[in-house]
């Protein structure tokens, strides 16, 4: 089960922080100086990335603060967005830019207001058309931003929005899916003492051009101490 995700909501602070670095969906290590606190004392940066759910929302350009005792989220940064932010006596309220739509509602704690950003009442919050496009992407058993394009164009599915990806962004899952071999390092040492102790073997197939005995497909076998090499064509 998802735990709460609480964020005070802040005025004072100019940049989105926290310490909790299991939300972060990716995070770049890289040591970016310190943030100064209200009572002068400063908080080392020991990264920034997004955080949030892949699934619900993103925020960008979060710093991940070392020894921070709360999760801040500024109010700054999400003004200049376009987002509403509507404070009350009990509760307060964020809104899609353009939008009346709340996406998220948090409540006043003494004098100071915490959102829950792992539960937001609309899965639009924070959601980039960028991010928006790929969800898509995903939705669709991961097909070619081409074909997706082509859905759009033609309105070949019922409720499909108008959405526009970016060039030379990737999607990681394709990427490892797709990936068709690893590379490793030469070794100049033979650790095998006799033929068929080790042999390397590959199926392939199927093949462009039909073979002589008219097979598409092909065992590859191959003895590692003497290098010897079998091809087998099957059917």
């Amino acid at each position: 089960m998802e735990t709460q995700h609480m964020c005070y909501l802040d005025s004072g602070c100019s940049k989105y922080m926290t310490r909790v670095k299991s939300k972060f969906v990716n995070l770049i290590l890289k040591q970016e100086g310190h943030v100064t606190y209200g009572d002068n004392n400063k908080g080392k940066i020991f990264g920034r990335g997004t955080m949030g759910d892949k699934n619900n929302f993103l925020i960008h350009d979060v710093l991940y603060v070392e020894g921070l005792k709360h999760s801040l989220l500024s109010i700054s940064p999400l003004c200049d967005k376009g987002y509403q932010v509507t404070i009350k006596s009990n509760t307060c309220e964020l809104r899609l830019p353009n939008s009346h739509e709340v996406v998220l509602i948090g409540k006043r704690v003494n004098n100071i207001y915490l959102l829950d950003i792992s539960h937001p009442t609309s899965i639009g919050c924070l959601l980039t058309k960028h991010e928006e496009s790929w969800l898509w992407h995903r939705r669709i058993a991961h097909i070619h931003r081409h074909h997706l394009n082509k859905l759009i164009s033609k309105y070949l599915v019922i409720g499909l929005p108008k959405l526009k990806f970016e060039k030379y962004h990737i999607c990681e899952a394709c990427q490892k899916e797709k990936q068709i071999k690893h590379s490793f390092k030469l070794k100049n040492v033979v650790f095998t003492s006799k033929p068929l102790e080790l042999l390397h073997m590959d199926l392939f197939g199927l093949s462009r051009t039909i073979s002589l005995g008219g097979n598409y497909y092909a065992l590859v076998i191959v003895d590692d101490f003497s290098r010897f090499t079998w091809i087998l064509f099957l059917e």
